[in-house]
Formats: C-alpha cells, structure tokens, sequence
C-alpha cells in the first residue's frame, strides 16, 4: 500500500488517499479464489423467516430486507405484525427452499475458456489492452485524439480487472460445490419488496456464466409437454429475433438445428461452436446436453430434465402500467391480449425512432445539426439498440441513462472509432428514443405522472413517500439529504455523510413511480411463488422471470396469469390514494388518472403473456 494526493480539479483542493500498489493489486486478482467469501449457498435448507432478523442463516446475522441504514424502513418492518407478514416469509421460504446443484459439464467449459485467456461466449479477456504510443507530431487535434484513447483504454481495463475479479469469486464458488448433492439460497428483501438470494456471486439472479453453471437439483420426466418446452427454451436462449416466433416456430428452429445442437454438446469446443451464436451462449450449451440426452434416449419423455426452463415477462414495467390503467393499446404492445404471435414493443419503438431519423437526415444539415447524426445510425436502429432504454423507461431511466445504454450498443457494433463523435452520436440517439416512447404509451405517463405529484404533494412537507404492497409489506422511501460530520485525522479532515431529518424533494418524486411498480412486480412474483409451492412445483423468481422445471411450465403459466389478473382485480390505486388521505387528512392530492375499458381476464387466454 501507499499514499498519495489527489487534485479535485474542480475544487482545486488536494486530498489524501491510500492506494494498492499495483503488484499487491495483481497479486490479488490472481488469489480471488482463495478469498473467504460469507453468505455462501447453504447446505441444509434456510431457517424460515418468523420476524425482521429471525430466519435464513443458522450463525450469519439475517435481515429479512436491506435496509442499507434507513430508520424509518426498519421501524416499519418490525412494527409490522407476524400475521401482516406472513406471506412475504411464506414467499421468501419457498424461494430459499428452491434446491440447486452446479452442472458440471458447464463448469469444465468454462473452467477451459477461463484458463485459455478467456474473451469467448461472454467471458473477459484476461490480457489488458495495450495503451496506444503517443503520436510523433504538434497536431493538437492529433494529440487530442490520443488523449481520448488513452482515457478510453484505461477504463476499458479498469472494467475487465473488475470483471475478471468478479469472473474468479464466482467460479471459485462453483468449484467449491460441484460436488455437493445441492444447495439453497436464503432470500431477503430489498425495501421496495423485490426478493433477492443473500449470496451475491453465483446465483441465478447473475449472468449467463452464473445461470449456465446452475440447475435444479430434483430432476423430473420431460413427458410430452416438457419436450417441447424444452426445444422452446432453447429458441428462446439463442435469439437473434427467434424469441419472437410463434411457439410452433421456435419448435421449428429447435428442429431445424438438431445437428448443431448434437454437436455443440458432444463438442463444444472442439466442433462447429454453433452454441457460441447464441445470445446466452453457456445457457444454451446447458439446454443443447438436456435435449440431446433426451433425443438419444430410447424414450424422451421419460428422460431426466434438471434444466430451469423460463418463461419471462413482456416488458413487464409496461405489462403493469397497462393493467393499472386499464389500457387497451398498451395492453396489446405488451401481450396482455392473446395473439397469432408475440408482439414486440422494442421492434414497434425501434420502428418510431428509425422514421424520425429519416426525417432528420433529409434536412440540411445546416438547418437541423442532427441531420448528420441521422445519417450516421439511421442504419444501426433495431431493437437491440434501443431494447435496454424501453426497459427501464418506466423505471424512470433519465436521458443519461438511456444516452449510456445507448453508447455502449453503438460501441460494441464499432461504427465510430472518433469518441466524441460517439458521444454526441448517442446523445442524439437517446433523445429520439425517448421522444418515440413518450408518442407510444401516454397512458403509462399519465399514471407516472400522477404517482409523482402525490410524491411531491408528501415531500413537499419533509415526508417520505409510504405504502403498503398488495402482498402485506410495508415500504418506505429511504431518500434524504446528507448532512456531513468531519473527523480530523493526522493526514486529512475526512468528511462523513450521514442521513439528516430533511428528505430529498426531487428524489422523493422521481423514484416513487419506478420503486411503486417494483413492489408490485414483487408482489405478483411472490404471490406466483407460494401457489407453485403449494401445487407441487420447483420455482425460481428472478424478477419478471418465473422458473421451473420443463414438464411444469404449462401449469406455472396458468398460475402466473391467476395471480396476475388477481392482483390488478383488487383497486389499487384507490388503496393506494386512500391511504395517502389517511395519513395526510390535511393535504390536497391529484384525482385518479383517467382509465381505459381493457378487460383484465383477456390475460388468461393471452399466450405470449409470460412466454
């Protein structure tokens, strides 16, 4: 270790710090392994949840929510009563009960690519790009241009030594329990009500590295059902515009590709490497061993599956806004209406913003700067491009948001190699992004709207934003501004943040619409969760993906859609408008927003709902 100081360029002011050495910081990427890591997977099932810290680990202090130091969020949770709670530990106990184990055929790909050098199927390269030579020249342009390189190298390689650390924890906790007959993973909570396993490296919450390596540890029949959701799931992993075929079609391309498949799993590495295309590609080599075991066999049907196969969401952020407000165009952008085929709201985005910027680069560019903008991606636009910005839209993602979401897609495509070209690029690209999602779901803005005036009309008097989830759970708004506290020491004052009494305003606001349909996307996932436990079903949630296993996915699909349409049966919003008025007799709030006539059971028949 050693020390240093640092000029804040914008303040002018010196500061000290304490840096790794360089060789100690190698030293330690290389030992990742051999880290202690706490919380790992259990090996005997979690305790079940009884109160605030009673529950999951035997000896590991466990908070059934992380609280990340927000008073008012803890209070709330223990005043609450065990039979208020019930359910979120009933939910949380299923989850944790949930058996795993590690494929090990999975593994020793990986274990292979990693020891090569890495950089294939998603993994990072273990070599850090050479920084570029200085030019010979006085060009200040020129030497600008390799000041940009330089910035970019470093933190490219800022970003795979974290990434390499992060690629070690987790394989040094599959190497740790690929022997084990298998595992669980205790559950907690995050405070808007969003069900996360304790242990942070390998889980299926992760990567496809994380959710290749795992499987379920009870294997069950494929059956009839099972095949065939098999062969979806596969299409579904692979992509590349499949996962928005009809079921028959992707059954289709499954079938089409009975080769590769067979190939991929006898020789992944050594054969044709079709696996590699896919868009989950460890994930996919899982599914290709399963199915070809299972083709092979003198009797599919009765052939063993520990594979988790997934049915996921639609956009689901948008799926709730449209069910909250009853709308029936949104509803049928996001497949809560039933359908020849899926529809595909980041295809329909993606179709407003390339007719934008075709208006845009017909102009002069002397009249309209971003003409020139247009003309450079009007022929990158595709659902890729602006699928992550749709995503979190309605989680409240800001225009730098979706202008980074949208740089690192146009860097990975490697159309501009000028970085401030790049950055206006994207600046542009966002803009137009946002601009076509504010013309498709105006319903969705007009409940987030009034979601946040209720939220300003409670911050504006120094009160943070509560409610309570359809499930029971109670849930606080922990922002608030930070005040300092400073602690001279012999090298410098050091500055501590600490909560104050006032709450963030704007904060209050802007996070309320996101974190509300957070905790009822929860709520939908924990509710799907208990009735799967009680009709016999393997279930893992992952949010807006609902797991289990292939011979099950028919009678998990109808569950999701029960609770679904149970949960928007109940009056929501008024519940949630009432409640405000019972806390607050004395202030004014916005009246509802206007709904449409969508009838929610259309949910029931709709095919490509979850799929």
């Amino acid at each position: 270790m050693f020390s240093g100081l640092h000029l804040d360029r914008k303040s002018s002011r010196r500061y000290g710090v304490i840096e790794c050495d360089p060789l100690v910081r190698k030293g330690l990427e290389k030992s990742a392994r051999h880290m202690v890591i706490p919380y790992l997977p259990m090996l005997v099932p979690p305790l079940n949840w009884t109160g605030y810290d009673q529950g999951a680990y035997f000896f590991l202090p466990s908070y059934v929510m992380r609280i990340h130091g927000a008073k008012q969020q803890r209070v709330a949770i223990k005043r609450a009563s065990r039979n208020q709670l019930e359910p979120v530990f009933k939910a949380l106990d299923t989850l944790g009960n949930t058996k795993w184990r590690v494929n090990k055929r999975i593994l020793a790909v990986i274990d292979r690519i990693w020891a090569s050098g890495g950089h294939l199927a998603g993994l990072v390269d273990r070599e850090d790009v050479h920084l570029p030579e200085e030019p010979q020249t006085e060009d200040e342009a020129e030497i600008q241009k390799w000041r940009w390189k330089v910035k970019s190298v470093k933190k490219d390689n800022s970003e795979r030594h974290s990434q390499r650390c992060d690629v070690e924890l987790k394989l040094a906790v599959a190497r740790k329990m690929k022997d084990e007959e298998g595992f669980y993973y205790p559950h907690n909570l995050d405070f808007r009500g969003r069900a996360y396993p304790m242990h942070p490296y390998l889980n299926h919450l992760g990567s496809d590295v994380c959710r290749g390596i795992l499987e379920f540890a009870e294997g069950r029949p494929l059956g009839k059902s099972g095949l065939r959701w098999l062969k979806i799931h596969l299409a579904n992993l692979y992509a590349g515009g499949v996962d928005k075929l009809s079921y028959d079609g992707r059954i289709s391309f499954t079938e089409n590709h009975l080769d590769d498949i067979f190939d991929s799993a006898d020789r992944p590495l050594e054969g044709q490497r079709w696996w590699l295309g896919a868009e989950d590609p460890f994930q996919c080599l899982a599914v290709c061993i399963n199915l070809s075991e299972a083709l092979r066999s003198p009797s599919p049907e009765t052939a063993i599956s520990h594979t988790p196969v997934h049915q996921d969401g639609s956009c689901n952020g948008l799926q709730h806004y449209a069910a909250l407000g009853r709308d029936k165009l949104g509803a049928a952008a996001v497949n809560l209406v039933g359908g020849g085929k899926p529809a595909d709201v980041y295809s329909g985005i993606a179709a407003r913003v390339l007719d934008i910027m075709r208006r845009d680069a017909e102009i002069d560019p002397e009249i309209n700067p971003n003409s020139m903008h247009a003309k450079l991606l009007v022929d990158q636009v595709d659902r890729k491009l602006v699928k992550q910005t749709v995503m979190t839209s309605v989680y409240g993602v800001t225009y730098i948001g979706a202008r980074d979401q949208i740089k690192r897609r146009l860097k990975e495509r490697c159309i501009i190699a000028d970085v401030p070209q790049l950055y206006s690029a994207a600046c542009y690209a966002a803009k137009t992004t946002l601009t076509a999602l504010e013309e498709m779901f105006e319903g969705a803005r007009g409940i987030m709207a009034w979601l946040g005036e209720c939220a300003k009309v409670i911050a504006s008097e120094n009160q943070p934003v509560q409610w309570t989830t359809p499930f029971g759970l109670p849930v606080v708004q922990p922002y608030r501004q930070l005040g300092r506290q400073l602690i001279k020491t012999s090298l410098q004052v050091l500055s501590l943040q600490r909560e104050t009494d006032k709450v963030m305003v704007r904060r209050q606001r802007t996070a309320f619409p996101p974190n509300f349909v957070h905790s009822l996307d929860g709520s939908h996932m924990m509710m799907t969760a208990v009735a799967c436990k009680e009709a016999g079903l393997n279930f893992a949630g992952v949010h807006d993906s609902y797991w289990t296993h292939a011979c099950d996915v028919n009678e998990m699909n109808r569950i999701l859609r029960d609770k679904f349409v149970e949960l928007y049966e109940t009056p929501i919003l008024e519940n949630l408008l009432e409640s405000f008025q019972s806390s607050f007799p004395d202030l004014k709030f916005p009246p509802l927003p206007e709904r449409g006539d969508f009838d929610l059971r259309d949910v029931l028949q709709s095919t490509y709902f979850f799929n």
